[in-house]
Parts: structure tokens; C-alpha cells; sequence
């Protein structure tokens, strides 16, 4: 299922987008998209049987393109998003690092979150405004130790796409730790939509791409990633448990403008970015002043 929010901030309605390209409208039957839900299989199993028979109603009376309604971050009440770094042989190789032995591991802010297609702000003082395309992993169940990456891939409830914006001076350059560069307000575009991993079968067979102002920036695969996603699921509940409704970013690859040549193309006000992963939708954003 390609499970969204739609509606102004704050004040999104669930939804559900058939395979036809229509908008079905979720709210008689769950009040929103969140990890209450995603935990629940009685409810998922609800809202599959309702579609399967066409008792959700339009939402609005038209299909995604052209419906003039705002795409909302397809789950409410994140709570927590955990991020993966240095995640993709290539996007290692770019910066001149070395692979970890272990994933790196840091946390971004669910403030941060906004819509796919909302605006991103550049930091008062910034100069070093970076994009990085990421496969994002929704949480479905409780995850703590997990012994297996079998087990891992058996706690996700889905996937989204997940743009990791990043001011690299304020991460890098300023001393501490990477807090600073990955959390500044409307750093974490999230959406369009949640898809259920039952339409994913293989969470590293995804094309990820990206474009600045109409320029292909990034190209890459999940196949590239140096820890799979049932691996990341796995290594982390290590270290914090894993509840319905978290995230985890889980990476970029290569194409960032941290790793290309002088002058390094970082982001400006008035920059439009777009994104996309295989069978997740796309994204598009406008960089703003803040």
C-alpha cells in the first residue's frame, strides 16, 4: 500500500494511494498515519480490505496529479530518526574516507521533518548547504537485540524517501559533533509516501536519484550500501530500542557537493531540488532564505 497525509501542516488527513493513481480518503477508518497503526495488523488488514473491495471514498474526487492539495510527511508523531552515515562504498570513496567497520551512527530531530514538496530553508550564516538522497526505513514493531538481519527486515513496516539536507561547515567545520549541520529547521523533506514493505521485496535492488536546477547530481543504488537495511535495523536495536514509528535514514550514495571538485556546488536560496527512489515517488523542494 502507498499510505500519505495530505492537507496543511499540521492539519494533514490520512490517505491511501490505489493503483490507479486515485486519492482515497483513510479518515473514516484510522485517524492517522503513526506508529499506533503501523503496529496494529488488524487495522492495516482493514484498510487492505476496504480498497481491495472500492468502499474508500475519493478523496476529494480527483487522483495525486492535479488534486491541489499539500503532501504532508506520510507519518505523524516521529519518534525518533536515527541516521546512518558514510552508508555507500561510493559516497565514501567521494569524501576520502575510509568504510567504517561499523555503522555510524547519529540522530536528527523529527522537528525537522516537513513535506516532500515544502520548502527548505538555508541556514542564517550558511555557506556549505549540502542534498543527500536517502532510503528511508519506517519501524513496525518494538525492536530490541535483535539477533538476526532476517529479524531486522521482520521489524520494518515500510519505506519513504527521505532527504538528509546537511550544512557541512556547521557539521564539520564547527567544532562538536554533526548535530549542528542535520538539524536546522526543515532538514528532513519526508514522503511522498509510506510503502508498505510488502511492495518492496527488495530493499537493496533501489535506484536513487537526484537533481539540482534541473542537473543530475546523484545516481546510485542501495545495492552500493555497505550495511543493508536488515543489517542497520539489527545493529541498532543494539543501542536504543526501536519503536512503531520511528525512522531510520538509512545513507547516501555518491554525487554530493561535498565530494565534488572546487568550486563545490552547494545550495542557494532560489535552488530547486528534486529526488526520487524507485517505486517511492518524488520529492521537490525550493531552498528559501530562513
Amino acid at each position: 500500500m502507498k499510505l500519505l497525509r495530505v492537507g496543511t501542516a499540521g492539519r494533514e488527513r490520512p490517505a491511501l494511494l490505489d493503483d490507479s493513481g486515485i486519492l482515497r480518503d483513510l479518515s473514516g477508518l484510522v485517524t492517522d498515519i503513526d506508529g499506533t497503526l503501523l503496529s496494529d495488523p488488524e487495522a492495516l488488514a482493514r484498510i487492505r480490505t476496504a480498497a481491495a473491495a472500492g468502499e474508500l471514498p475519493v478523496l476529494d474526487g480527483v487522483g495525486l496529479d492535479g488534486a491541489g492539495l499539500r503532501t504532508g510527511p506520510p507519518l505523524a508523531r516521529i519518534g525518533k530518526i536515527v541516521c546512518i552515515g558514510l552508508n555507500y562504498h561510493d559516497h565514501a570513496r567521494e569524501t576520502g574516507a575510509e568504510p567504517p567497520a561499523e555503522p555510524v551512527v547519529f540522530l536528527k530531530a523529527p522537528d525537522t521533518v516537513v513535506g516532500p514538496d515544502d520548502p527548505v530553508l538555508v541556514p542564517r550564516g550558511a555557506r556549505k548547504t549540502d542534498w543527500e538522497v536517502e532510503l528511508a526505513v519506517v519501524i513496525g514493531r518494538t525492536a530490541r537485540y535483535l539477533e538476526s538481519a532476517e529479524e531486522g527486515l521482520a521489524h520494518v513496516a515500510g519505506y519513504t524517501i527521505g532527504h538528509d539536507v546537511s550544512e557541512r561547515e556547521f557539521q564539520i567545520e564547527r567544532g562538536g559533533t554533526w548535530d549542528k549541520g542535520k538539524n536546522c529547521e526543515t532538514f528532513n523533506p519526508l514522503g511522498p509516501w509510506l510503502v508498505t514493505a510488502d511492495e518492496v521485496p527488495d530493499p537493496q535492488d533501489l535506484r536513487l536519484r537526484l537533481w539540482v536546477n534541473g542537473t543530475l547530481r546523484q545516481d546510485g543504488t542501495t545495492a552500493e550500501q555497505i550495511f543493508p537495511v536488515s543489517e542497520v535495523v539489527r545493529y541498532v536495536s543494539h543501542f536504543m530500542v526501536l519503536r512503531p514509528g520511528d525512522v531510520i535514514s538509512t545513507g547516501t550514495p555518491a554525487g554530493v557537493a561535498m565530494g565534488r571538485p572546487e568550486p563545490k556546488p552547494y545550495l542557494r536560496a532560489g535552488d530547486v531540488v528534486e529526488l526520487e527512489i524507485d517505486g517511492l515517488g518524488r520529492q521537490r523542494q525550493e531552498l528559501r532564505s530562513a
